[in-house]
């Protein structure tokens, strides 16, 4: 695999998403301006300019036309795709952390931080076709979670919402009420902060990567958990192949410490895990800072990395990836 570089932020990513039909490449980062790339040879397209703080998370609609970006500056954004032309804003008392589109991209789940007196909190928010009719009003607002909640996403069919974060839990919402449905055994589950989730194509599980050094996979509907994938260094990001029996964490130590060690002490490397066996097959080596964001295009035939050293590296699979007997 002969990565793609690609330099376009100034700051350490934090979020990378591709599009639903996998051509389109969108990364977050520290420095204020998400940028949306060509998936295939990792030619830049262009910018989102507007925002005053570290974009944290993004999400695409279904059909390529709108982003939806979370930030520092406590807003969250809504753009038009091709233009970079920012659609609307919606305003909070905190920064913003976590966004995702709904199925059919009418409603998206926003998360605020802690911040000042402020509680963290989990917001739906309705998504109008047309923009005269978009509102800043929250269809409902989930309060009670301790500590920085770093994802939220939809369950299956938007009946429900998952959350993970600081306080090591992962807790299942019903989007129509509020209500608490179910949460993650202290026994088994996370002991650290929970840096990273993500869903698996056909949403029935999902996987949490922790600084407590593991990865977990989790049953989307009864919030069992399934496998554990233990590593050696705290896990900033995870993802599971669409295509494959396969999982990517990726991580590394503290961005404090990075500066003493060289490349291979700090533990730079995308490592590649049997779902199933949990057994690690694979690593792929390059950042010269922790990783902080990963995503596997939806077709299975290339991944995404992103960086604390401000660079995207692109690494399409070779023939030996797909020979693999999975």
């Amino acid at each position: 695999m002969r990565p793609i570089l690609m330099k376009g932020h100034e700051r350490p990513l934090t979020f990378l998403r591709y599009n639903r039909d996998g051509d389109l490449l969108f990364s977050c980062a520290k420095d204020h301006t998400p940028t949306v790339w060509y998936a295939d040879n990792g030619d830049r397209l262009g910018t989102y300019r507007g925002h005053n703080g570290a974009v944290w998370t993004c999400d695409v609609s279904r059909d390529s036309a709108r982003l939806i970006t979370a930030s520092a500056d406590q807003t969250a954004k809504l753009w038009e795709v091709s233009t970079g032309r920012e659609l609307f804003s919606f305003r909070f008392d905190a920064p913003a952390r976590s966004v995702e589109f709904a199925i059919g991209d009418a409603l998206a789940v926003i998360t605020t931080d802690n911040f000042m007196d402020h509680v963290p909190t989990v917001q739906i928010k309705h998504i109008a076709e047309d923009l005269e009719d978009q509102t800043d009003e929250s269809a409902l607002v989930i309060t009670g979670i301790k500590g920085r909640i770093n994802r939220a996403v939809w369950g299956p069919l938007n009946r429900t919402i998952i959350t993970a974060g600081e306080d090591a839990t992962i807790r299942i919402w019903d989007s129509e009420t509020g209500k608490l449905l179910k949460e993650s055994d202290k026994e088994s589950g996370h002991q650290k902060t929970i840096s990273s989730l993500s869903k698996s194509a056909d949403w029935s599980h999902f996987i949490t990567g922790s600084l407590d050094k593991s990865a977990k996979l989790w049953d989307t509907r009864t919030l069992t958990l399934i496998k554990t994938y233990v590593t050696e260094r705290p896990v900033n990001a995870v993802d599971i192949s669409p295509t494959h029996d396969t999982v990517v964490l990726g991580g590394g130590q503290d961005a404090m410490n990075v500066t003493m060690t060289d490349r291979r002490a700090g533990k730079f490397e995308a490592k590649f895990y049997h779902k199933i066996l949990q057994e690690e097959i694979g690593g792929v080596k390059g950042h010269f800072g922790p990783i902080n964001a990963l995503a596997f295009n939806p077709d299975g035939r290339s991944f995404s990395s992103g960086g604390e050293d401000g660079y995207v590296r692109l690494h399409h699979f070779d023939s030996d990836y797909f020979n693999i007997k999975m």
